[in-house]
């Protein structure tokens, strides 16, 4: 059945947000797709020059934080969902500066839920604010279990600091304005378009360049890596299907420790590159381990599996060929 929508994506010139736009863009021609994005440095337009003359999207600059200008965005465009994806999102530049990322992540968030609560006021039904967060807010691992929907919020570091109290400011509107909210919690992303300041696309440069992998301490570090099409598919269902007040975690089941995963980046930029087998084993850099560096991340999917029938691609390999293809074909100074 044909239904319109407004749609506004937040910190879709970004990563995530690239391909979430691009999936709903296509997928829905009949919604309007708004992309509200500040540009910072992980920003790039270029993500999304295959759809920037849709008659279904539009692109607006802007800052999450600024009150008067989102609200005005509510009103002109009778916005009627939100998926929201701005985000500060890099550890380590969290340890540096965590009041940037208070900002952006608490109120930067605090800001789209009042402007949404004052323009759906008395109107909720069919409206849809999307929160998603990261499983970093659950802390840390050790060798056995999954982070589940209820697991108590252990966060360490400022970065997934900053997203906890956003996820707590999200529960709170819904349990206190009755806001129809649902929430994702996802495990590390990857795929093509990501900023190189991650490890994937940070490692895939630096071996394409020649220069040193840093690797914290022994590299024992456990990840579950999840490809980003697949993120996005789960954001599509979640969007639309998703239980209001719900929290559903998304994981690829797809752990590696990074030492591991880095040999596997090298033997595959080699193998692209027509270099010998291992010809960049040299360029790891063992190196102090950073601060409150938690030990193991695993999603339990299961509650998204069962309700809304989504599960992640089991070929990580060939995803990372992809991944590594891509960067190639752009050049390494835009992996």
């Amino acid at each position: 059945m044909f239904v319109q929508r407004n749609i506004l994506i937040t910190g879709g010139a970004g990563f995530i947000g690239s391909h979430v736009v691009r999936l709903f863009v296509n997928k829905y021609p009949e919604y309007r797709i708004y992309n509200l994005d500040k540009l910072t440095y992980a920003g790039n337009l270029e993500n999304l020059r295959d759809v920037e003359a849709a008659p279904n999207y539009t692109f607006i600059r802007g800052d999450i934080c600024d009150y008067d200008p989102v609200r005005r965005i509510f009103e002109e465009h009778a916005i009627d969902g939100v998926v929201h994806l701005a985000a500060e999102s890099h550890v380590d530049r969290s340890i540096e500066e965590p009041f940037a990322f208070a900002r952006t992540n608490v109120l930067g968030t605090l800001t789209l839920l009042q402007a949404a609560r004052e323009a759906w006021a008395g109107a909720m039904d069919g409206k849809r604010f999307y929160h998603i967060s990261t499983d970093e807010v659950y802390g840390s691992l050790d060798s056995g279990g999954l982070f589940a929907e209820t697991t108590p919020y252990d966060p360490r570091s400022p970065y997934s600091a900053s997203k906890a109290a956003s996820d707590h400011f999200v529960r709170a509107f819904f349990n206190t304005y009755g806001l129809p909210v649902v929430l994702s919690n996802c495990s590390n992303n990857f795929g093509p378009g990501q900023y190189p300041e991650k490890l994937i696309p940070l490692f895939i440069r630096n071996i394409v360049d020649r220069k040193p992998l840093p690797v914290y301490g022994k590299g024992e570090n456990i990840r579950d890596w999840l490809y980003v099409e697949d993120h996005a598919r789960a954001i599509d269902l979640i969007f639309h299907r998703g239980r209001p007040g719900e929290s559903y975690n998304v994981g690829g089941q797809n752990e590696w420790r990074n030492i591991d995963l880095i040999h596997l980046l090298i033997r595959e930029v080699d193998r692209q590159l027509g270099r010998p087998e291992g010809a960049s084993l040299d360029l790891i850099t063992h190196v102090t381990d950073r601060p409150g560096h938690d030990l193991r991340y695993a999603i339990d999917p299961a509650k998204l599996q069962t309700e809304l029938h989504w599960t992640p691609s089991r070929n990580f390999k060939q995803n990372i060929a992809k991944t590594i293809a891509s960067c190639l074909d752009k050049g390494s100074e835009q992996v």
